[in-house]
């Protein structure tokens, strides 16, 4: 179902790129807000039928408290959270939550959803009304049958047009239980006609079995008891219709007649069938509980397993096992063949997995390629055994698509889940860190091999340090810490560029004040996959930091773009964005690329890059020489600026070798018509080697150390 859509995000890129990503799937944004007075009056003025919320947006007032002010279905948007923000957030009700990035298919599903249980309750909210409604009209009909008996004819033929028009089964008897009316609902129902039914007992015809299929015929009958005693009373069941076969849940109803003197005389009973609003109530709670491209289990419902067995191994002394499983080639398959066939092969990894486990093991589809398995009432050395038959399982496997075939492995991390260990304070967050720690370690020792959790090896160690670092890069990213530098960089010819010619590096803050090299940062960030975010950050503080001065504009900045922004769908939008916002010459900026990044990433390079050039940015090839060094994908790339690696350049006054390589390099580039740039220049000496060899530009310490921008 598609939908009218309200957009809350600050950030003008990211909301533009949403606008677009809700378009191409259908959606008609009625509005972008910015603020919490914008949504409001966004809310008011489009009337949305749901609304995308970022939790952190501009103003006093954030996402979530604008959420509570609201009648209107809330997703919320957010790349980082506290535990206490996602608290408030819960405590809003939200109708979903997504973490960015997300993909298209992951927010049109989450839409979808919303939009799904949005209709159940108002589909319930109205058939409560219309059952009250229902009640409210049989009262008055009573009222006016005892009150106005010269016009019982007249009032009597207009509840029974009432009955009949109303949605819901409607029989009523006498004192004894004897049928006295039924309208069309409750023939369709119960597959009695009205002429078989009257005057028969209320049990013969209504036949009602509990939610279990047990106690026929007493449901009714206990209800007709409650009403002749005066009382109204409720139940919900099965109705088995008169030929046994079709059956319908119901909610049902039963109140007594009074006579003039308040004395009941007899029993009306309503029944709604709600089997349609059941099924869909329990599609939503299937749909929030269980991964749908594998039908596994989610993470969120694996958690609420792993807190179960937590539980039991406290009150019982159970023993469990938890396997943290990941694929070793998915992504192989993924790129080679495309999502369709990575779709598909997760689909029979999970046959495998439910046909290798017991069928008391818990199987979950965690997220990606990573699966989550809790092995029950199983000790940790015979959890070790049957995985490794798994791994082997999936390591005889093979995966054919399109006349390809893919060997896949798997990494395994073990964990144990015993009593001594939860009263150690083990809890599911731990559990999981520990599982995904010791898989990361499997991979780190080889892959394809089962690793159980170990806090002393020294790949974990390596593992939780980066995972340390990535928390510290996330804080950084909220708090605005990283800062800007620049190292100049010097023309070496007559015809080399000798106005601020400068590459920008970044550095972080740290919570004691002191600046941190991106050598201790970097990697974390490239690991949990954070550099676009940093890249971004640069990019839109240093077009700042130009755009605050005009004649800095006549300078060269050079900025580094990773291999991860290369492969982000929204790295050129958010670029083109920049330009648009800070309205800075495109000419004034150079991209700088790695050599292993380009030719990595090479499809997604070299789109990227040429629609940057072609809106007047230089490129710069970094690290050249120090990776795959093919000048066949260079003929391929729009390259303005080749920068040698310093690894070459540091022993080039001595080392013939070196020098024969950096004249290599400078010659081909030259005859490309792409200048050179000397990485890592330490002294004078050097300087005048690169000046015999052509080479264009020198950059290092004998030029200028980092200077905070």
């Amino acid at each position: 179902m598609m939908a009218n859509v309200m957009v809350v995000e600050d950030e003008g890129a990211i909301a533009l790129d949403l606008k677009r990503r809700l378009g191409r799937l259908g959606y008609q944004v009625t509005c972008v807000a910015a603020s919490h007075d914008e949504a409001i009056a966004g809310v008011a003025a489009g009337r949305p039928d749901i609304v995308l919320m970022d939790i952190n947006i501009a103003g006093a007032v954030d996402g979530i408290e604008t959420a509570a002010e609201i009648d209107v279905p809330v997703i919320y948007l957010t790349a980082y959270a506290e535990e206490k923000t996602l608290e408030r957030a819960r405590a809003t009700a939200p109708y979903g939550y997504l973490v960015k990035p997300f993909s298209e298919r992951e927010l049109h599903a989450t839409i979808q959803m919303a939009l799904q249980r949005r209709q159940v309750e108002t589909c319930l909210a109205g058939r409560e009304r219309e059952l009250a409604a229902a009640y409210a009209t049989l009262e008055e009909a009573q009222r006016e049958l005892l009150t106005r008996s010269a016009e019982l004819f007249q009032e009597k033929e207009r509840l029974l047009v009432t009955l009949q028009s109303i949605g819901d089964g409607v029989i009523s008897a006498d004192h004894q239980g004897g049928i006295t009316f039924m309208n069309q609902v409750a023939e369709g129902l119960t597959g009695w006609s009205v002429e078989d039914a009257v005057g028969k007992q209320v049990s013969q015809v209504l036949t009602l079995k509990d939610e279990n299929g047990g106690n026929e015929g007493a449901l009714p009958a206990e209800l007709m008891a409650l009403a002749r005693q005066g009382h109204r009373a409720v139940g919900e069941g099965v109705l088995v219709a008169r030929d046994g076969w079709d059956s319908y849940q119901v909610e049902n109803c039963a109140a007594p007649i009074r006579g003039r003197g308040g004395e009941t005389i007899g029993v009306v009973m309503v029944f709604r069938d709600v089997s349609a609003a059941r099924r869909m109530a329990e599609e939503i709670q299937y749909q929030a509980t269980h991964d749908s491209l594998t039908g596994l289990i989610n993470r969120r419902e694996f958690e609420r397993c792993l807190e179960a067995a937590i539980g039991s191994a406290v009150r019982e002394g159970h023993h469990h096992t938890m396997a943290y499983l990941d694929l070793d080639q998915f992504k192989t398959v993924n790129d080679t063949c495309g999502h369709v066939a990575g779709d598909e092969l997760l689909r029979q990894i999970t046959g495998l997995l439910r046909a290798a486990l017991r069928s008391n093991d818990v199987v979950a589809r965690l997220g990606g390629d990573e699966f989550g398995i809790l092995l029950d009432s199983c000790p940790v050395e015979t959890g070790r055994k049957l995985m490794e038959t798994v791994v082997k399982t999936i390591g005889d496997f093979r995966f054919i698509w399109a006349e390809r075939v893919f060997s896949i492995g798997a990494s395994v991390g073990l964990v144990g889940i015993a009593e001594s260990g939860v009263s150690g304070g083990m809890s599911v967050k731990t559990i999981l860190s520990y599982a995904d720690s010791a898989c990361y370690t499997a991979k780190e020792l080889g892959r394809n091999r089962v690793q159980l959790y170990q806090p002393d090896d020294l790949a974990l160690t390596r593992y939780l340090g980066d995972a340390d670092w990535f928390a510290r890069v996330c804080s950084a990213l909220d708090e605005d810490r990283f800062v800007l530098y620049a190292q100049s960089i010097l023309a070496l010819d007559a015809d080399g560029r000798h106005g601020t010619h400068v590459e920008i590096l970044i550095r972080l803050k740290g919570d004691d004040g002191a600046v941190i090299s991106p050598m201790s940062f970097i990697p974390a960030a490239e690991r949990f996959g954070l550099m676009p975010k940093i890249d971004y950050w640069v990019i839109r503080h240093a077009f700042a930091y130009i755009a605050a001065d005009p004649g800095r504009a006549a300078g060269l900045y050079a900025i580094n773009l990773s291999g991860a922004l290369v492969s982000d769908p929204q790295a050129q939008d958010y670029i083109c964005a920049q330009f648009d916002a800070y309205d800075i010459p495109p000419a004034c900026i150079c991209f700088e690329i790695t050599e292993t990044a380009a030719i990595s990433h090479f499809g997604n390079a070299r789109t990227l890059l040429h629609e940057l050039k072609r809106r007047g940015c230089r490129i710069a090839l970094d690290d050249f020489g120090s990776g795959m060094s093919s000048f066949g994908y260079l003929k391929q790339l729009p390259v303005d600026y080749l920068k040698i690696d310093g690894a070459f350049i540091r022993d080039i006054v001595d080392n013939k070798v070196d020098e024969a390589f950096v004249s290599a390099i400078n010659s081909v580039a030259h005859v490309m018509g792409i200048k050179t740039i000397a990485e890592f220049v330490e002294n004078e000496a050097i300087i005048a080697k690169l000046k015999t060899l052509g080479i264009n530009y020198a950059q290092g310490y004998a030029i200028d150390r980092p200077q905070p921008l």
